[in-house]
């Protein structure tokens, strides 16, 4: 017998409802809430904290143990002198306007971006170009309500310092008030510490984790006995002050992550396991199609994206298929996930290309995972600052041998000659490119020679002081900054898209909401549902309990008060995909009914072989399909003697 067909679309997405349900079985909630909360902070109760919990032992599995990489756990208190040298203390920064009237502080692109999007709506409406409204646009904000229905020039820029401009020129105030804001201003998203009971040490709360890898090079380096490429992986909290988080999980102020450093010869970024990627298809969204003012996706194979240079190079191309399996294999819905390339005007200047994997969820297109080439820019400025060579030294199968001019200075004559002036003349002349040397070569031959500094300052000197000569050197050795190709995991949005992606309501009634939640991510694995509470059961539910834990499979056992049916229902909310159900006849005769969350499909079979085949589904080895091929169905009746 086949497997019950659902229909998960017979109710449209319902954000209220989805909310409702999280809120009211706590997957999280605003943290500090009898204080009244912080906007921004969040506590994830037990179902929440499961499902993070098992989002990352499945990223620890796909990435850390399947690709074989470095694990680290580096401090969250950063000393200043590492943000200033990387960037983010002069960088790491939004725009922020204030309401004149109340002083509230709103996110300037946010809110230039969503007036003008608004108008832009209307403006298309007003042409009679856009379609009649959804209901969920009706339930938007009233920032978006009240937008008028206005034609706009086509030139309008939505960054940087013209977003005061844009604001005067189109009259944008602040939705909640209607008032006027004032002229943008810069804020550094760091939250700033000290270190010391004096603060003589100033800090910051990390705001990403990729600056602990980046110090730690030459450790992991020699770990990994002096090879490239590798790769280093962390999985912890960051902070980030955003100006004005409104947007549940999607924008917060403190976080987890999950970052992967991966180190690559810069002259070679190939892949040894491209090959079994290169077949993936997935959706790109490229530079040069949005700088065109479009968002038409394209679908392509990974190898082709390389192959066409779309997609930088291969090692970045691995990655971009790596987390797209990865993603679609925790549940998120192919057709709502895009690979969005980074333009110009938005990738940062030392990248080669960078790629956001994008969700579509209720609020829209969501970065949720960053997947960039950043060269060798962060090993490059911590070197120079700290004088410490992060470099590998790489044996060469050939030595190399080359000739060049040498200068070669008699440096007791040069000191008494020039003074003060010797070293800076000295190493003027050494940086001096070969066609310079041969010129110098060729006029001591003659004489003297002349050299000036940048100053105008001239010097003459003889072959007493400096002669030229070629020499012969042998490179056994090749000395090089590797480049870091990152993926970056923001772990709380992809939890919340998933939470999105998986809420559905039974086509028979819409108050009963379905969390199709894939089992290996889902908080229990299994419920054991007895028929009551009472005491003949429990040895066979406890029984079941411990050969469920033996398999490795987490379950729980609800012999409360109410309908069986009743028990399934609030599991469902809460993504459990299987049911055992534990009746006088399974006392009898050692016989249990499983039950699947989406169809809720029954099945009979002997408790070992039902605890087998959940094992296995559970482990992901097979299908429920394949369960109901080998487990007859069950009619609802249970004989007993």
């Amino acid at each position: 017998m086949a497997a019950t067909v659902v229909n998960k679309t017979a109710h449209p997405f319902d954000k209220t409802r989805l909310e409702a349900l999280l809120n009211r079985r706590f997957f999280y909630a605003p943290a500090f809430e009898i204080y009244g909360g912080v906007a921004g902070l969040y506590d994830y109760g037990p179902p929440g904290s499961s499902l993070q919990a098992n989002i990352i032992a499945e990223w620890r599995k796909h990435f850390i143990i399947e690709e074989g990489m470095l694990e680290l756990d580096t401090t969250i208190m950063t000393p200043a002198p590492v943000f200033e040298t990387s960037g983010h203390v002069a960088r790491f920064a939004d725009w922020m306007v204030k309401d004149t009237q109340t002083g509230d502080v709103l996110r300037a692109d946010h809110l230039v971006g969503g007036v003008l999007e608004a108008r832009l709506a209307g403006d298309k409406e007003a042409r009679g170009l856009a379609a009649a409204p959804s209901s969920d646009d009706k339930k938007k904000k009233k920032k978006n309500a009240k937008a008028a229905a206005v034609k706009l020039d086509d030139d309008v820029v939505k960054h940087g310092p013209e977003l005061g401009e844009l604001c005067r020129k189109h009259k944008i105030r602040n939705p909640d008030t209607d008032n006027e804001v004032g002229e943008p201003q810069q804020f550094n998203l760091m939250f700033t510490s000290s270190i010391g009971p004096t603060g003589q040490h100033p800090g910051y709360l990390r705001p990403e984790t990729a600056q602990g890898h980046f110090l730690n090079f030459s450790r992991l380096l020699d770990f990994n006995n002096g090879r490239v490429p590798f790769a280093s992986a962390q999985i912890g909290r960051s902070f980030r002050n955003e100006i004005s988080p409104r947007a549940g999980l999607l924008r917060v102020r403190e976080f987890t992550m999950a970052e992967i450093e991966h180190y690559v010869d810069p002259e070679d970024k190939s892949h040894a396991r491209f090959a079994d990627v290169s077949s993936q298809v997935i959706t790109l969204l490229d530079r040069k199609v949005q700088e065109s003012g479009s968002n038409q996706t394209v679908q392509m194979t990974i190898g082709e994206a390389v192959s066409s240079g779309i997609i930088a190079n291969e090692t970045l191309g691995y990655f971009v298929a790596r987390i797209y399996q990865f993603l679609v294999k925790i549940g998120i819905n192919p057709e709502r996930l895009r690979f969005r390339q980074h333009m110009g005007n938005e990738i940062a200047h030392y990248a080669t290309d960078c790629w956001d994997a994008e969700i579509h969820n209720s609020t829209g297109w969501t970065e949720c995972v960053g997947c960039a080439d950043r060269a060798a820019y962060d090993l490059t400025v911590h070197s120079n600052k700290t004088g410490q060579p992060l470099v590998v030294r790489q044996a060469l199968k050939e030595p190399i041998v080359t000739e060049k001019e040498v200068a070669e200075w008699n440096k007791k004559a040069l000191g008494k000659t020039f003074k003060a002036d010797a070293g800076v003349l000295q190493k003027i002349v050494e940086e001096m490119p070969e066609s310079e040397l041969l010129r110098l070569k060729s006029e001591l031959t003659n004489g003297t020679t002349t050299v000036t500094f940048p100053n105008g300052k001239e010097f003459q000197l003889t072959s007493e002081l400096l002669t030229i000569e070629r020499r012969t050197f042998k490179q056994s050795i090749r000395e090089f900054t590797p480049n870091v190709i990152e993926p970056s995991f923001g772990l709380g949005r992809i939890l919340y898209t998933l939470l999105e992606h998986s809420f559905w309501a039974r086509e028979q009634d819409v108050e009963r909401g379905v969390l199709s939640l894939p089992p290996v991510v889902a908080p229990t694995k299994v419920l054991i549902v007895p028929l009551s509470a009472r005491d003949e059961f429990a040895p066979l539910v406890q029984e079941i309990s411990l050969k469920l834990r033996k398999a490795g499979v987490f379950s729980r056992v609800d012999d409360s008060n109410t309908s069986i049916g009743k028990r399934y229902a609030r599991n469902d909310e809460l993504g459990t995909p299987f049911g055992i159900t534990v009746d006088f006849a399974s006392v009898q005769k050692r016989t249990i009914t499983l039950r699947e969350r989406d169809t809720t499909d029954q099945r009979i079979g002997s408790v070992d072989q039902v605890i087998e085949i959940v094992s296995g589904l559970v482990q992901g080895d097979i299908e429920w399909t394949q369960a109901c091929a080998w487990l007859p169905a069950y009619d609802g009746v249970q004989a007993i003697d």
